[in-house]
C-alpha cells in the first residue's frame, strides 16, 4: 500500500508535524523504554509499555512523513501498516 492508497482509504489524513511535537513523542518513548525496563512490573506490563513506545515510534515516522494516522476501530494496525510505507 502507498500513501495515495492509504488516503484514498481514509486511514491516513495530512499533517504537517512540529519539532515540538516529535520531541513530545521522543520523550514519551524515553519514558517507556526506561518504564518497560523496570523489573519490579510484570511482564505483561513491560510488554505493554513497550509495545506503546513501539507504537509511538511509529506514529513519529507517519508524521515525520507528513501525515497521521485517523483514529477509529483498528487504528493501531493502521499505525504499523502506515509505518512500513
Amino acid at each position: 500500500m502507498n500513501w495515495k492508497a492509504l488516503l484514498t482509504a481514509r486511514s491516513v489524513q495530512a499533517h504537517k508535524t512540529s519539532v515540538k511535537e516529535i520531541g513530545a513523542i521522543r520523550k514519551l518513548v524515553a519514558r517507556d523504554m526506561t518504564d518497560a525496563a523496570l523489573a519490579g512490573i510484570s511482564a505483561d506490563r513491560r510488554f505493554a509499555t513497550a509495545y506503546n513506545a513501539v507504537l509511538q515510534l511509529s506514529k513519529m515516522a507517519i508524521a515525520c512523513s507528513g501525515y497521521r494516522v485517523t483514529t477509529g476501530l483498528g487504528h493501531h494496525q493502521k499505525t504499523f501498516e502506515a509505518a512500513k510505507v
